[in-house]
């Protein structure tokens, strides 16, 4: 028999906060996006057929996220990238939250790992922000 609970998506209900900048104005459409950066694990096959796996312990991601070109957080995000670029002092921990779901994603080391770039046009553009993490529970 199938769940009869139903279940509701909603994009306002995702919260991301690096360092103490709470991200704000989604864009359209796609705006998150978590990946691995590399394998969990490699396959080695041997001569006799057996084969192993071997564990990379790749645990750092990267984090991108697309905001409209009018939201506050662009310009949070920007003096945040200049300081470190400037200073060092960029590596903030990052969480991502899905308060109507159970999806949660932290870091204790993050950070920008470039500006975005700058478009205009006759519609809404968007900026994309691209975060490196350290080691993160997923």
């Amino acid at each position: 028999m199938a769940d009869p609970k139903v279940r509701t998506w909603s994009a306002k209900e995702i919260t991301i906060v690096l360092g103490c900048i709470i991200f704000t104005g989604w864009a359209e459409g796609s705006f998150l996006t978590i990946d691995r950066n590399g394998d969990g694990f490699e396959t080695s096959r041997g001569a006799d057929g057996g084969i192993d796996r071997v564990n990379k312990n790749t645990f750092d991601f990267t984090v991108t996220v697309m905001l409209k070109q009018t939201s506050p957080t662009n310009d949070e995000l920007s003096v945040q990238f200049n300081l470190d670029a400037t200073q060092n002092i960029g590596v903030v921990p990052i969480m991502i939250k899905d308060l109507s779901g159970t999806t949660l994603f932290v870091s204790d080391q993050a950070w920008i790992t470039k500006d975005p770039t700058s478009e205009s046009s006759d519609s809404m553009g968007t900026r994309e922000w691209t975060i490196a993490t350290g080691i993160a529970l997923n």
